[in-house]
């Protein structure tokens, strides 16, 4: 368990919910705070950026693997570099929307992509890092952030147990700090059956390490579903509409279908409760609704309890069944009347 400016966070906490700003704020500092105002009504954390810029994400070219051919791609017909161009968040808004979100009582920080990013994001004093499942293979970038002895979450997405390993291994060479891996399925949308949440448990073994998911998917199900896995993070995006457009926003949840994403997750960490017997506080008096053995007719002292004068029924008042075998041909000390809870007092030799 960590404690970041007062958010706490790890196994056994409520899930910590991340609204994943992306490129949604559509090039509007503007729309960016309406975001993190949707955040916070809705009941998120923390707000996450994204900390890029075109030319530290690819080459500014537009041939061959440079363009985005693929007509099944969310983002195809544009160039990686004009895609990234069109999605960065500006340097220049960062700290102002960092102040803006510490200000709604959320946590703020972002993933970098790149090593200047890391410094960049430093001189904000970004709390906790994240890893972009992409990244994920990024040793230095990883080692680069490790070197700040912050809290790091990793998103897993196409990651081999080879590579989680490996990602583990980059910071454990450098920090002992906290690291948290998301299960994460790396297309956008996701699909349901694509999630493979039962992998959770796999990566909790693997790393030893807290778990958490980013979810990509169009409903609440998966992130619901993750609670019982363990997650204690759970991140997704964010927009205010998903008809305004917006390089993120078709797979992203408007704001009421955020609030109850929260809702949802934190009635699925409620329901999870702790290990139990005996029946809660709320449940003792349904007890009495228990059978037990009672008079099924008058027994006159010194008549012997049968089956037939006496009977297992609701209430439980009387003696539990599991004595009745023990209480059959016993001699009745007193006069007991039809519906009366035999007990022990009733009987003699008892």
């Amino acid at each position: 368990m960590i404690d970041i400016l007062g958010k706490k966070i790890g196994q056994g906490l409520k899930p910590f919910i991340v609204a994943e700003l992306s490129g949604n704020h559509n090039k509007s500092i503007h729309r960016a705070k309406q975001l993190i105002d949707a955040a916070k009504a809705s009941g998120a954390d923390a707000v996450k950026l994204q900390t890029y810029t075109a030319d530290t994400m690819t080459l500014d070219l537009t041939s061959n693997e440079f363009f985005v051919s693929d007509s099944n791609n969310l983002w195809a017909g544009q160039s990686l570099h004009q895609l990234y161009d069109i999605a960065h968040t500006p340097w220049d808004w960062h700290q102002e929307l960092f102040d803006y979100i510490k200000e709604n009582g959320m946590l703020p920080f972002s993933s970098p992509f790149d090593e200047s990013s890391v410094d960049f994001l430093e001189m904000l004093d970004c709390p906790i890092y994240k890893v972009a499942s992409f990244e994920i293979t990024d040793i230095p970038l990883i080692k680069k952030i490790a070197a700040t002895h912050k809290p790091i979450i990793i998103s897993t997405g196409m990651a081999d147990r080879d590579e989680i390993v490996d990602a583990l291994e980059a910071v454990r060479s450098i920090s002992q700090a906290e690291v948290f891996f998301l299960k994460c399925t790396s297309t956008y949308p996701a699909s349901i059956s694509d999630a493979n949440l039962v992998t959770m448990d796999d990566i909790a073994q693997l790393t030893n390490c807290s778990i958490g998911l980013s979810d990509h998917t169009m409903n609440n199900i998966t992130s619901i579903l993750s609670v019982a896995y363990g997650a204690c993070i759970i991140e997704k995006h964010i927009t205010l509409d998903r008809t305004d457009g917006g390089v993120d926003s078709s797979f992203s949840l408007e704001p009421a279908e955020f609030k109850k994403l929260v809702e949802e997750v934190n009635d699925a960490w409620q329901a999870l409760g702790r290990i139990t017997y005996g029946g809660t506080k709320a449940e003792q008096k349904s007890k009495q609704y228990r059978r037990s053995i009672y008079c099924s007719k008058d027994i006159s002292a010194g008549e012997c309890i049968t089956r037939k004068n006496t009977k297992i029924v609701r209430p439980g008042l009387g003696l539990t069944p599991k004595h009745y075998d023990s209480v059959l041909n016993k001699k009745a000390t007193i006069d007991i009347k039809k519906g009366t809870a035999l007990s022990f007092e009733h009987l003699e030799n008892q």
